[in-house]
């Protein structure tokens, strides 16, 4: 049980060394900070989007590209995660189930981000139909990715998975599930410009 809290342990340090964002800028984060208070976790927001603003400047667009991009990320290394968590020895029957299945909607939720990250790339300069066409798939996809995200951490509801699997899981999932989740709130901010 200490080897698997151990290792537990290092999977997580892992998942933070690894998902941790670029060198900071310098530039200004005032559009962020303000774009941001239109989300649920606006200070997740910020601190996830921040070091980026140079790359975002003043776009609505690059914003809701970028918050997607880094959701996107987090889900992957979520996905990874959690199927090195299967590894475990010594798990219970409905931990294996419940892991299983997290590792299954991890996955929609990352085929379903990566849709969207491409399609807001190669929308170009759209307009009109074409642009809510667009706009619309994304919300759709981001939307069904947040579904997967909260659906894997229901997987683990009740006392029968109470301990350190379920809570290295649930929080490595409400993490991404937050930033999933702000970056469809600068995804439908965009969308009504």
């Amino acid at each position: 049980m200490a080897r698997a809290a151990s290792l537990l342990l290092l999977l997580s340090l892992l998942y933070f060394t690894t998902t941790a964002n670029p060198t900071k800028s310098s530039s200004d984060t005032t559009f962020i900070k303000t774009s941001c208070k239109s989300t649920t976790y606006p200070a997740l927001c910020v601190q996830s989007l921040s070091t980026y603003a140079t790359s975002i400047q003043q776009s609505p667009r690059q914003l809701a590209l970028t918050a997607l991009s880094v959701s996107l990320s987090r889900a992957h290394s979520t996905k990874s995660f959690v199927t090195k968590l299967k590894k475990f020895k010594n798990l219970k029957h409905r931990e294996i189930g419940a892991i299983a299945d997290c590792v299954e909607e991890m996955s929609d939720s990352v085929d379903r981000l990566s849709k969207s990250v491409q399609e807001l790339k190669h929308m170009g300069q759209a307009k009109g139909q074409d642009f809510l066409m667009h706009m619309s798939n994304v919300e759709t996809w981001v939307s069904a990715a947040l579904t997967d995200e909260n659906t894997c951490v229901d997987g683990f509801s009740g006392k029968a998975l109470n301990g350190k699997i379920k809570d290295s899981i649930k929080g490595q999932v409400v993490n991404v599930a937050q930033v999933t989740s702000n970056a469809l709130a600068l995804i439908n901010k965009f969308a009504a410009t």
